[in-house]
């Protein structure tokens, strides 16, 4: 599976913050806002990411994450310039994508979870069409909303409605099998002139190929669009990392996980990170790594 992070648009509503820089190179509290959505398609065992943006932010995006290989990823990058929808990062990334099933996430998302790994994982062997995950919301108006019936099954998809059928929030991770690409060269524009995610989801919903795994209790689903929900993005990460010991969305902590990168290289790219609080975990997990492998050969230490 190939995955696309879409990280366009001008953070309007971000401003004066994103005057001169994108939105996803924000802090999220420790670490950069696209961090979050990337470890998302990491945790899947998505290796090759087509990171879409505006052009004058691409050279940052590539300053920052290079082609991947440090993490044993695979990035390219692409232009978005003008906000024509989500549906269009099928059309830029058909190249990157070629014959191959395709994660999208947003790259203002954060997702955390218990199992949320094992979960993206199960939907992606068993997809057959597409894949949707929903969030329960008290305002569902303000967002996509996917019903389902008693047996779970996807039963209807509005965008933003007046009177929304549910209060799940139809979240910004969709899985798709190739066929997605075609879709969304037939796809009309809205009356917005975008092309929307929602219209291609209705496609596989009309075809009964679409499903939608509820992220119940205990799940965090975030949306970093506004001054108010970055502020509260970055508490929660905070709160969580102080209480647990633990980082959430650390790529190269999830990048020796998964076996991307070898102890060793998530050392060295620990200190390269100097004497923060974030580069200290990093190389204290990969010392711990080293240490319980069935070797035991650590090669290097501390100092």
């Amino acid at each position: 599976m190939k995955g696309i992070v879409l990280a366009g648009g001008s953070g309007t509503r971000l401003r004066p913050l994103t005057g001169t820089i994108s939105k996803q190179l924000l802090p999220v509290y420790d670490k950069p806002m696209i961090y979050y959505p990337l470890s998302v398609l990491m945790l899947a065992g998505i290796r090759d990411i087509l990171i879409i943006s505006a052009t004058g932010h691409l050279g940052m995006f590539r300053s920052m994450l290079g082609d991947g290989s440090r993490l044993g990823l695979e990035l390219s990058y692409a232009a978005q310039d003008e906000p024509r929808g989500i549906a269009e990062a099928f059309l830029i990334g058909q190249e990157h994508i070629g014959d191959s099933p395709v994660a999208l996430i947003l790259g203002d998302n954060v997702f955390h979870g218990p199992g949320f790994s094992s979960l993206i994982s199960r939907a992606a062997a068993r997809l057959e069409g597409c894949e949707l995950f929903g969030y329960p919301v008290k305002d569902p108006q303000r967002y996509g909303v996917g019903e389902i019936d008693a047996e779970g099954r996807l039963v209807s998809l509005a965008e933003k409605p007046a009177k929304p059928r549910s209060n799940l929030a139809v979240t910004g991770l969709y899985l798709y099998d190739n066929g997605v690409v075609d879709i969304a060269r037939r796809l009309a524009p809205s009356a917005r002139g975008e092309l929307e995610i929602t219209d291609v989801n209705r496609v596989y919903l009309a075809d009964s190929r679409a499903r939608l795994t509820e992220l119940g209790r205990g799940f965090a689903w975030l949306d970093m669009g506004t001054h108010d929900s970055l502020l509260q993005a970055g508490q929660y990460v905070q709160l969580l990392e102080q209480r647990q010991g633990e980082r959430i969305a650390c790529v190269e902590e999830i990048a020796l996980r998964m076996g991307f990168i070898g102890p060793e290289q998530c050392h060295a790219l620990g200190r390269e990170l100097g004497d923060s609080g974030y580069g200290r975990y990093v190389q204290e997990t990969a010392l711990r790594a080293a240490a319980a492998a069935p070797d035991a050969a650590v090669g290097f230490s501390a100092a």
